[in-house]
C-alpha cells in the first residue's frame, strides 16, 4: 500500500514536536537533532518536521 509523505519546515522542533506529538496522539518514530517523523498508519503518512536556521 502507498504511503503519502508531507515534509514542513518549522522554526522551534522542540515545540513543534509536542504539538504534532498531541495532535497524532504519538511519539515521533524518529527523532534526531534536527529532525522527526512519524509513522503514521490511520492514514497512511510519513510526516516529517525540519528545523533549519534561516
Amino acid at each position: 500500500m502507498k504511503r503519502f509523505h508531507v515534509h514542513v519546515v518549522v522554526p522551534r522542533l522542540d515545540e513543534s514536536v509536542r504539538f504534532y506529538s498531541g495532535l497524532f496522539g504519538a511519539d515521533p518514530t524518529v527523532l534526531t537533532g534536527d529532525y522527526a517523523t512519524w509513522m503514521l498508519e490511520d492514514p497512511r503518512v510519513n510526516f516529517a518536521i525540519l528545523s533549519r536556521c534561516c
